[in-house]
């Protein structure tokens, strides 16, 4: 990811309805969720909502599948995931096994704690 990809995903984020919806999408996970579901959750009428999803879509964050007359969106982890990488690239001065601090309790993967070293008295 470069500079501009990374403005254009955080500018798409920087608005609270979008930043709701992508939330909303985190938690619902790959199968999405309908169009219409996010803007009753969100109480954004579903035109507004169409907007504010095609800005997510074209920054790439987010990702339209139909199904009948249906129109599910679910988040486009690859992109996100990169995003993220992108974000914490220099983390600690380059060591990031120091970034373990930055990962909040309701990370999807949290860093592992490292095994305890046995000691003479432990063994």
């Amino acid at each position: 990811m470069n500079d501009d990809a990374a403005i254009a995903s955080l500018s798409a984020i920087a608005h609270a309805t979008r930043l709701g919806a992508f939330r909303l999408l985190v938690k619902a996970g790959p199968d999405g969720v309908p169009a219409g579901e996010i803007a009753r959750t969100l109480g954004v009428p579903p035109t507004t909502m169409s907007t504010h999803l095609s800005i997510l879509t074209n920054a790439g964050l987010i990702e339209p599948r139909r199904e009948s007359r249906t129109v599910y969106y679910s988040l486009r982890t690859p992109e996100v995931s990169a995003l993220f990488d992108f974000l914490m690239e220099d983390c600690c001065q380059g060591r990031p096994e120091l970034c373990g601090a930055f990962v909040g309790a309701g990370a999807c993967n949290p860093p592992k704690p490292k095994p305890k070293r046995r000691t003479p008295a432990t063994r």
